[in-house]
């Protein structure tokens, strides 16, 4: 009984200094935290200075080393070429007229698909590098070289390098129809063929192209033609009236293209009609 007794005690006594232990060091730490200081008033804003001029400025510059254009520049302009190429082998070369011819041709003979239209064009297009190498060449040498080599800006190269294209559009397009544009235009009369805007000589000169190569397939036209009426006229003759005369004359106009060398006729024609030897 004492026994049990004196533990309750102890155990009284053990929970009374732990109190007391707990409030000392909640006491302290209370007194040991600082005093809030009053606030201060924010500090006046200052007035701003006037703005100084940069030392470095930033520049976009399209030139590379020495002045010569930098390389993406130059395969810019070589993709940008690249799109229009269609359109300028079209419109600006012999291309077209010599195409027609040789459609014209393949027309006469009566076949349909034999030479392909790939090798017609094909032939057309390394015909047109033929003729327009020497004015390629000029376009180079005066536009291309002095702007690679940094000597002219890229305005300054279009300009040199298509003088030798518009000289060569000049020289094979007819007076009538620069004089038919410029009236459809509504516009005066040039005085000097440099006077003549792109946009009139561009067109006239496809006329040109296309009344000459009219020109030369009517030519072509007219020998195979002749075999033609021969040969219906010679059926009728005979009473074969249910045997088409396509199917006999074919093989006559194909020898007589043969024997005479016709692709060797027609595509001097088309080149001497372009060198003046034609």
């Amino acid at each position: 009984m004492s026994l049990s007794l004196a533990r309750g005690t102890a155990g009284r006594r053990l929970v009374l200094v732990l109190l007391v232990v707990v409030a000392l060091v909640v006491l302290g730490a209370v007194l040991a935290q600082p005093t809030w200081a009053a606030p201060t008033p924010p500090t006046p804003p200052t007035t701003p200075g006037a703005p100084t001029t940069p030392g470095d400025t930033v520049s976009v510059s399209v030139n590379g080393v020495n002045g010569t254009p930098s390389s993406s520049v130059v395969v810019l302009v070589a993709i940008t070429l690249l799109s229009v190429a269609p359109a300028l082998l079209l419109m600006m070369t012999s291309f077209t007229k010599i195409f027609v011819v040789l459609a014209l041709s393949r027309n006469a003979l009566g076949l349909q698909g034999v030479p392909p239209n790939q090798v017609l064009a094909g032939l057309a297009l390394f015909l047109s590098l033929f003729v327009m190498a020497p004015v390629v060449s000029d376009v180079n040498d005066t536009g291309v070289q002095p702007y690679l080599n940094g000597e002219m800006t890229f305005s300054q190269a279009v300009d040199a390098g298509s003088d030798p294209l518009r000289d060569f559009m000049l020289e094979h397009t007819r007076e009538q129809d620069l004089a038919l544009l410029t009236r459809a235009a509504d516009q005066p009369n040039p005085a000097t063929p440099d006077d003549v805007p792109i946009t009139t000589l561009i067109p006239a000169f496809l006329l040109s192209e296309l009344r000459s190569a009219f020109i030369m397939g009517f030519v072509i036209f007219v020998p195979f033609l002749v075999i033609d009426l021969v040969v219906s006229a010679v059926l009728m003759a005979m009473g074969m009236m249910m045997l088409p005369p396509v199917m006999v004359s074919l093989p006559f106009k194909i020898l007589l293209f043969v024997l005479v060398d016709g692709w060797g006729l027609i595509v001097t024609s088309l080149v001497g009609s372009y060198t003046g030897s034609g």
